[in-house]
């Protein structure tokens, strides 16, 4: 359910800058929705990497890591892996996500850790020993996840202007974003969270975003998609019928600018309510 804001509310805009308290008080209007592109929008899908939070050092030597430390989970479980396993094993991923990135479908890091032991004999591995070896992993490439500084404010603010909020990410692991969202706390600002992983769609796959509006049983007109790539996030949402919004400031493949078009191109997290509050 969308929530009407009153005065109480918006007290605690007043932290912050006066420009910034000026600027987001104008956006409240207490209602339930906003204009945009001359549709009336009422939910706002999010990404989650590149979008609401960001790589802080380049990410060559802590995968590599990572997948050592997957290897040597498994050993301490008895599982007498070779010491090439971890290098095997980001091989075999990176040859998964070569094709998932034609399919659309979603290749788990659950599922490929199972293939590779039941390859080398271990048939009969429960699931929570994958799942510990995994839980390792995402341990060292969760350290290297940063929330965005506006991230909390922006999301903050939408909710409290009683507009839905969901987040949509590609990824292969599910458990491994709601770990991130429960670090960061911003889990409580989304009805729902919806991975690839989870739904087996990555987008820009229409059917992910399919699910995603199903969740508040709303038409794609009256949402928009908050991302970083413009294919799978602006594209993908366009080609559902959503209005998308294209955060530059994280965003790569910029050669693709001119074939992709998003609604509107903003910098930071921000200027998102700024642009909604323009009513049209």
């Amino acid at each position: 359910m969308a929530r009407a804001c009153d005065a109480r509310q918006t007290d605690w805009l007043k932290e912050y800058p006066f420009a910034i308290y000026q600027t987001c008080l104008s956006h409240y209007s207490g209602g339930a929705g906003f204009y945009f592109m001359n549709r009336y929008i009422r939910a706002i899908l999010f990404d989650l990497g590149g979008t609401l939070m960001y790589a802080r050092h380049p990410w060559e030597p802590i995968i590599a890591r990572s997948d050592e430390v997957l290897a040597e989970r498994l050993r301490d479980q008895g599982f007498e892996v070779p010491v090439s396993f971890a290098a095997e094993f980001r091989e075999r991923v990176i040859e998964y996500y070569e094709e998932r990135d034609q399919s659309l479908f979603e290749t788990t890091y659950f599922s490929v850790v199972r293939e590779m032991l039941v390859e080398r004999g271990f048939a009969h591995i429960t699931d929570a020993v994958i799942r510990s070896a995994l839980d390792a992993l995402f341990a060292v490439t969760q350290e290297n996840w940063v929330i965005e500084e506006d991230a909390l404010l922006t999301l903050k603010l939408l909710e409290s202007a009683g507009y839905r909020m969901g987040l949509v990410s590609n990824a292969g692991d599910n458990r491994d974003v709601f770990q991130l969202v429960e670090r960061f706390q911003i889990e409580p600002y989304f009805d729902f969270i919806l991975t690839s992983a989870a739904c087996s769609y990555r987008k820009p796959h229409p059917r992910i975003f399919e699910l995603a509006l199903s969740h508040w049983n709303l038409p794609a007109q009256d949402a928009v998609m908050v991302g970083d790539t413009l294919e799978a996030d602006i594209l993908g949402a366009q080609n559902a019928g959503l209005s998308s919004i294209w955060v530059t400031r994280r965003a790569r493949n910029l050669e693709k600018k001119p074939l992709i078009q998003p609604d509107l191109s903003v910098s930071t997290l921000l200027e998102i309510p700024q642009h909604l509050s323009q009513v049209g």
